[in-house]
This record gives structure tokens, C-alpha cells and sequence, in this order.
């Protein structure tokens, strides 16, 4: 058998039985809250965005403690370097998402059911994924090499699109989920509320609610496709990949709303999400090279997680100095 078809060994995982239980549990309710909040229609203030978003940061900090305390150091780490490689990934997914509320004039109160939505099926979609990316490596150590390609092609897309100067604004009747729905079922011409059917002239009908929604799920898998493979960089335990999946994306509601206005001065954002990308597919290369030669050097975790900060850090320095410059 060749080197590239080595069968990988059967994934350690921290996951047991009952922990798998009680986060499915605990991410249920969270989802549940997160909906008896948003069932009455209301413009979001600074002040709830800013308190939600301090407890969706809270909550991973205190999960990382435990598993420290529980599993020791390493998955604790592996946890804090996937949770910031998706939370940084999630700020591109932020941006799009604000794109698509503008472009189909979403009013102000419903827009934080829209994102729920869409998080709840980027959830879903990553546990797809994340099974899947599993059954991969479990396949053979060469999953890593298409990881890796994946993460190279994804970097090169965003960073081209970052130099030519594309801000990532489509015409949404163009999108083929958006055209296919709209084939399917008629829509009405203005919002009614959180409802996504309504009964008109004696037949069921769409809301413009129920497209955009479909267009959220329809980007939400282009995202998925880039995420799952970045985390796996970091650690190819399926639990750890799900959860730090799971808290990067569950603070994103309450998070749109307090940056909605910073994300369009962070520039260069598109710029540190190519490299970081591109990094970690050299790290997932090395790391089937590693296997096969175990002379080729591994990048260990701290020094991923270094890079991570030093990328988003710079790229948030030189966005504000270029804004600066702007504005003379």
C-alpha cells in the first residue's frame, strides 16, 4: 500500500457517550432561549447585543477551564485555537450575512430571526460536515492532503477577491436557491412579522422571510465547506470540532449587532482570513508528511494558536491605519 493511502488509526476523542449528550442538550436549549428571545419582533439595542454577546464569550472561556480540569492541558488548548480559527471565520460569515439583510431590505426587528435561523442551520450543516471530515480521516491519512487542498483553494478565492477589491455583493435573484424557490411557491411583496407562510387570495404563499432565510442556508454551506476543514487542522477530535464549531456560531446573533458597523472598517479582514487559512493547510500537510516521515517537523498547537492572534491582530492594526489614511 502506499505511503498516501496509509490507513489512519482510530481517532482519540475525549467525547464520550454522556458528554456528547449533555452538550447536544445544553446547545438545544441555548438554540431554544436563543428563540423565546427573538418571538416578539424588536429592534436589537447596543446594550442587549453587547450583554449576549459577553455571556456567548463567557461560555467558552468556562468550557475551556473544564476541560482543562478535566482532560488536562492539550484539548483545553486545542479548544481555544479551534474556538479562535472559527470565531475569526465567523467575522467573513458576519459580513455576508450583512450583505444579504441589506440587499433584501430585512427590516431592523426581525433581523436578529433571520440570523437564528441561519445559525441554527450552519450548525446543522456542521455536524454534517464534521461527521463526514471524520469518517474521512478515519479512512486513511490522506484525508489531511485534501483538507489542506481545500483550505489552499479557499485562501486563494478570498485573497483574490480581497486584491481586486470584490466586497462580496451579489444580485440575490440570482442565486439559483433564491430563483428555484421562487418557482416553487409565490411571495408575498412585504414582510409579515416572523412569519415565513401566510395564506393569500385563498393560497399558501412565501414571505420575502422564507427567501432570505433560504439564501442564509444556501451561503452557510459554502461556509461550512471552509470552517470544518480549518478545525480539523487544529485537532481531529470529532467532539472538540463540534463544539468549538458550536460556540463560535451561537454568539453570532447577539455579535452582528455590535459590530455590524465595525466589520465594514476592518479592511483587510479578508486578507488575515487568506493567510490563516493558507497557514493551517501547510499545517495539515506537514501533518500527513509527518506520518509518513517523521523527520518532517509538525506546527504544534501554541504556535498555531500564536499566529491566529498575530494574523487578526495585524490585520485590525493595518485596517485602522488604512482607514486613517482614507479619511486625510
Amino acid at each position: 500500500m502506499s505511503a498516501s493511502l496509509t490507513i489512519a488509526a482510530p481517532v482519540a476523542s475525549i467525547g464520550s457517550g454522556w458528554l456528547w449528550a449533555a452538550s447536544i442538550a445544553v446547545l438545544l436549549a441555548l438554540l431554544v432561549a436563543d428563540f423565546a428571545v427573538t418571538r416578539r419582533p424588536h429592534e436589537v439595542s447596543l446594550r442587549e447585543a453587547v450583554g449576549w454577546s459577553v455571556f456567548y464569550l463567557a461560555l467558552p472561556l468556562l468550557f475551556g477551564l473544564w476541560l482543562w480540569s478535566a482532560f488536562g492541558g492539550a484539548p483545553a488548548l486545542d479548544f481555544v485555537t479551534g474556538f479562535m480559527v472559527e470565531k475569526s471565520l465567523s467575522a467573513d460569515n458576519l459580513f455576508v450575512f450583512m450583505l444579504l439583510l441589506s440587499a433584501f431590505a430585512v427590516p431592523t426587528e426581525v433581523q436578529q430571526r433571520v440570523l437564528l435561523y441561519g445559525i441554527a442551520g450552519a450548525l446543522v450543516l456542521r455536524a454534517v460536515f464534521i461527521a463526514a471530515g471524520a469518517a474521512l480521516l478515519q479512512a486513511g491519512t490522506w484525508a489531511f492532503l485534501v483538507f489542506g487542498l481545500v483550505l489552499f483553494l479557499s485562501a486563494i478565492k478570498i485573497l483574490r477577491q480581497a486584491l481586486s477589491g470584490d466586497d462580496g455583493e451579489q444580485d440575490t435573484s440570482r442565486m439559483r436557491s433564491v430563483r428555484l424557490l421562487r418557482k416553487l411557491m409565490p411571495v408575498t411583496e412585504d414582510y409579515r412579522g416572523t412569519r415565513m407562510v401566510v395564506r393569500e387570495n385563498g393560497r399558501r404563499a412565501l414571505t420575502p422571510l422564507a427567501v432570505v432565510v433560504v439564501a442564509i442556508f444556501a451561503t452557510d454551506v459554502v461556509f461550512a465547506v471552509d470552517s470544518v476543514p480549518a478545525v480539523f487542522g487544529i485537532t481531529d477530535d470529532p467532539y472538540l470540532v463540534f463544539t468549538t464549531n458550536a460556540f463560535a456560531l451561537l454568539g453570532l446573533r447577539a455579535l452582528y449587532f455590535v459590530l455590524r458597523s465595525a466589520l465594514t472598517k476592518l479592511v483587510h479582514l479578508n486578507h488575515g482570513l487568506a493567510i490563516i487559512l493558507a497557514f493551517i493547510g501547510v499545517k495539515l500537510v506537514l501533518h500527513w508528511a509527518h506520518g509518513i516521515w517523521p523527520a518532517v517537523p509538525e506546527v504544534p498547537t501554541p504556535l498555531s494558536l500564536a499566529v491566529i492572534v498575530l494574523v487578526l491582530a495585524a490585520v485590525t492594526l493595518t485596517s485602522w491605519l488604512a482607514r486613517r489614511r482614507s479619511l486625510r
